[in-house]
């Protein structure tokens, strides 16, 4: 497996190589947004990005945002110092499949990269039954993170089929916001949930006919969402 470091304090990307490469990883390490950008566009081959946020010139959210707005498939684990849910939110909404505040143990960080792995490699099982959810001429694919709508296949985040798929296992149910935080993105602090509104924004983009006029998943003002294979008939 290759992993891409981009990390400019030199002594915490070189111990992240040493241990990494101990535990049968190759690694690659840049300093800067900008050459991460350029390496995993000149070798598109990467198996994950390990992406401090603090970063001279392009920080690690818009390195994250920038391979996402181009449907580059690459599992993202976000390190930084900055550890609050607000900044948690942050780093999901930017496309981030993981999110580690430093300082960290090295066992968590080891474990932590074994998960995103694993669940890129859940696609190679043939012999798994397949995890598909089908509705109104789209087809979620959560094994592979893959949406399909008519002939555009976009590829998902980590976090984006994570809350598909919860709104799917409580269709037709008000999920509110605070669920939302709890059980799937396990920031259990009170916190501004603008970043959640902002991802249902995106959602919508990959599901609705018309975004800015949704027929699956509706907003509950001043609690949260509900979502619908089909349309609730009176345009509830």
């Amino acid at each position: 497996m290759r992993l891409l470091i981009i990390e400019d304090e030199a002594h915490l990307a070189e111990g992240l190589r040493f241990n990494l490469e101990a535990e049968g990883y190759e690694v690659e390490v840049v300093d800067s947004g900008e050459r991460g950008l350029e390496r995993i566009h000149a070798q598109p081959s990467f198996d994950l990005l390990i992406l401090d946020v603090m970063l001279p010139g392009i920080d690690g959210f818009s390195v994250a945002n920038q391979l996402r707005k181009e449907e580059k498939f690459l599992p993202i684990l976000m390190l930084t110092a900055r550890g609050r849910p607000q900044d948690v939110l942050l780093g999901f909404e930017a496309g981030a499949d993981d999110y580690l505040a430093k300082p960290f143990e090295l066992a968590i960080l080891l474990a932590r990269i074994k998960g995103l792995l694993r669940r890129t490699q859940w696609q190679a099982i043939a012999s798994r039954p397949r995890n598909v959810f089908s509705f109104a001429g789209k087809r979620i694919d959560f094994d592979n993170l893959e949406l399909k709508a008519g002939d555009r296949t976009l590829r998902l985040t980590l976090m984006e089929a994570n809350l598909l798929r919860y709104f799917v296992q409580h269709q037709g149910e008000v999920v509110s916001r605070k669920m939302i935080l709890d059980d799937v993105w396990d920031v259990h602090e009170d916190t501004d949930t603008r970043a959640i509104d902002n991802f249902i924004a995106r959602l919508r983009k990959y599901i609705e006919e018309e975004p800015s006029q949704p027929r699956h998943l509706l907003t509950v003002r001043g609690v949260g969402y509900r979502f619908f294979p089909e349309p609730p008939a009176g345009g509830e």
